[in-house]
């Protein structure tokens, strides 16, 4: 998947970045840690600049949230649940993964939107409980845009900077992941208590 991605987004440019992190906001399987990086590393051999590639990435980012929401608008919890059991093998997410988003949507409101953006597979997940919400569509866009950008920004630019070894942003972030995941467990963010909460049941 990593080759067809990179290949996209050099045959496309700006384009190929905002269709990739659309699909990706949309489909989890398709990994933010290979498209920004590598988004990033293309601004040093191309064209493209790192400004130009944070907006790219930014409003497909929120394209794909907009879609999410407008699902969590249209689906029940228990309707979205059976569809995940479906097919969720596939999109990488589980029943459960739905339900705890919503607990923590429900509880957190505000604040899990925009931290969730900075949450690998969270920062997909969160649209759909804010849609169920009916939370305030441009609060939910305003809130979805500065946390997205500040971590396209993050990635595109570390992508940027190794160059070549752009690479490793993948271990970094794996690394990050299992630190949040620690951090859940711990049940020391309040963001993440619900979530806690629920490992443990």
């Amino acid at each position: 998947m990593q080759a067809w991605i990179t290949d996209f987004m050099e045959q496309f440019g700006y384009i190929g970045i905002f269709l990739m992190i659309a699909l990706e906001n949309i489909f989890p399987p398709i990994p933010s840690e290979v498209i920004l990086p590598f988004g990033g590393f293309m601004t040093t051999y191309t064209s493209l600049t790192v400004p130009g590639v944070i907006v790219a990435a930014t409003a497909g980012s929120i394209v794909g949230a907009i879609v999410l929401y407008g699902i969590g608008r249209l689906l029940s919890v228990e309707r979205l649940e059976r569809i995940v059991d479906r097919w969720g093998g596939w999109l990488r997410v589980k029943p459960e993964d739905i339900d705890k988003a919503n607990r923590t949507f429900q509880r957190y409101g505000v604040w899990a939107v925009f931290l969730g953006r900075m949450i690998p597979l969270v920062r997909s997940l969160i649209s759909i409980p804010a849609g169920m919400a009916r939370m305030n569509l441009w609060l939910f866009v305003w809130l979805s845009v500065l946390g997205t950008l500040i971590w396209n920004t993050i990635l595109i630019s570390v992508g940027a900077a190794l160059g070549q070894s752009w690479g490793k942003v993948s271990e970094v972030i794996g690394a990050y992941a299992d630190v949040v995941y620690i951090v859940q467990r711990a049940c020391h963010t309040p963001i993440y208590v619900e979530i806690c909460r629920n490992r443990g049941s």
